[in-house]
Order: structure tokens, then sequence, then C-alpha cells
């Protein structure tokens, strides 16, 4: 049995709308993704290369060479983790919203 098909025979023998309720918990889980990305996203602050980046101009250093332990990149790379949540819980919805119909 797949998963629609245990979710309609919970629906069928309880009464009880799981879909429904599912739909519910991923609008919330998209809206505490969102206010996340959008925190972090405040949070972070800007890249300092600027227009050095057009020019080739490189500013390598120990530092930027380790900016995945740094605070920046800890976020940054909280932002794609939450961002590809998002993405898996918007599919989630949009498929029990066709399943649901």
């Amino acid at each position: 049995m797949d998963l629609f098909a245990i979710l309609n025979l919970m629906s069928a023998t309880t009464g009880f709308d799981v879909v429904g309720v599912l739909r519910i918990v991923f609008i919330v889980l998209l809206a505490l993704c969102a206010i996340a990305i959008i925190v972090l996203v405040l949070l972070q602050p800007s890249a300092s290369e600027g227009m050095g980046a057009l020019t080739g101009q490189s500013y390598d250093s120990f530092y930027s060479k380790n900016k995945v332990r740094t605070p920046e990149g800890i976020m940054k790379r909280l932002t794609v983790v939450i961002g590809i949540v998002m993405v898996i819980v918007a599919l989630a919805f949009f498929i029990t919203s066709i399943w649901h119909s």
C-alpha cells in the first residue's frame, strides 16, 4: 500500500480529514521557513568583494578560505538548508492539494 491509500483508509475509517490536517501543518512549516529565511538573510553581512570581483581581484586569506566555520558561513549554509526544506514542503503541499481535490 502506498501513502495515499493509507491516508484514504484512515480518513474513511475515522471520519477525520488527515489530508486537511497535513495541509495545515505544511502551511505552518512554510510560514516558519519563510520567516527563518528572512531573518537569516537580514542578519548576514554584505559581500565585501564588491566590484573587485568583476576585475579579477582576489582577496584570498586564511579567513576567506575557512569561511565555512565562521558564523557567517554557518548562516549561509543554514539559509540553503532551510530553502531546500521550504521547497520540499511546498512540493508536498502541492501534491496533497492535487490529491485532496
